[in-house]
């Protein structure tokens, strides 16, 4: 079903090298974080996943349905919020994480069809692994000594 995706630290600092069958990304952190800002951070780099799945979810159903849609643009944003400023949690301690995802669409589109987009968004597979329990199944390869040069 997917790729191995590999992520190799660089000597540069927090630079990380992405790696995804043939495609090469770097990550990193902002200079305010302590990076050198050579690629996406982490948190971008989720929500890059979320919003890409978010556009492609909307773009095969309205194509299927054949409705004029012409392009979707998804801006997100990610934050940390009080508890109480966060209407929905119940288990979080103190602070919430929180994706804020604005949804706008080219094309003319009936509010009846906006709307279903809409509520297709949050079916988009990604979004639903963001909101259901995940496991992470964490280990330890290779015997820690260095490769021979």
């Amino acid at each position: 079903m997917s790729r191995f995706v590999v992520v190799n630290s660089t000597r540069a600092g927090l630079v990380q090298r992405v790696t995804v069958g043939p495609h090469v990304i770097l990550a990193d952190e902002p200079v305010a974080s302590g990076g050198m800002d050579a690629g996406p951070s982490p948190y971008e780099m989720l929500l890059a996943a979320l919003g890409t799945c978010t556009s492609m979810t909307i773009r095969l159903y309205a194509e299927r349905k054949q409705w004029p849609l012409q392009e979707v643009r998804v801006q997100l944003e990610y934050s940390r919020v009080h508890k109480q400023d966060a209407v929905e949690c119940e288990n979080a301690k103190g602070m919430v994480d929180r994706i804020a995802r604005e949804i706008s669409f080219t094309g003319h589109l009936s509010q009846t069809q906006r709307r279903r987009l809409l509520e297709i968004a949050n079916k988009c597979p990604v979004h639903r692994t963001l909101t259901s329990a995940i496991q992470i199944d964490t280990s330890i390869t290779g015997d820690g000594s260095s490769p021979a040069v």
